[in-house]
């Protein structure tokens, strides 16, 4: 019940509506490049992921391979720094005030997929 409290607080004060809008916003990019529909498929995880990130977790693909790890260095090099910079300046800001901590520590949570995100899959949390 708490879980669920906490993501409908996020997607009002945290930021998880305008953060899947902007990752849907590149996903349609990425999809309408051709090229770049891996990444476009990785935004749209990133999306559903930041809408709703309480009691979930991003775990690593079974059979992700090389193809995977090289993509996500054109990614980090391309979007991949930037987002999770954003992700940690506002997790920073949010936890600098007692009611934003668990909004700081679920965009803190967030650093590790919008860096690396191919490879990897959002999970139910323990």
């Amino acid at each position: 019940m708490i879980r669920f409290v906490l993501n409908v607080l996020w997607l009002i004060f945290g930021g998880g509506i305008v953060l899947a809008v902007g990752y849907g916003a590149a996903a349609l990019i990425c999809f309408a490049l051709v090229v770049t529909i891996p990444f476009g498929v990785a935004a749209l995880r990133l999306a559903a992921y930041s809408l709703w990130p309480f009691g979930r977790t991003v775990v690593p693909k079974p059979g992700a391979g090389l193809a995977s790890g090289l993509a996500n260095v054109l990614w980090v090099v391309l979007a991949g720094w930037w987002l999770a910079l954003s992700h940690l300046v506002a997790g920073v800001a949010l936890c600098l005030t007692i009611i934003g901590i668990p909004f700081g520590v679920a965009h803190v949570k967030l650093v590790p997929a919008a860096f690396w995100p191919l490879g990897r899959e959002v999970a139910a949390a323990p």
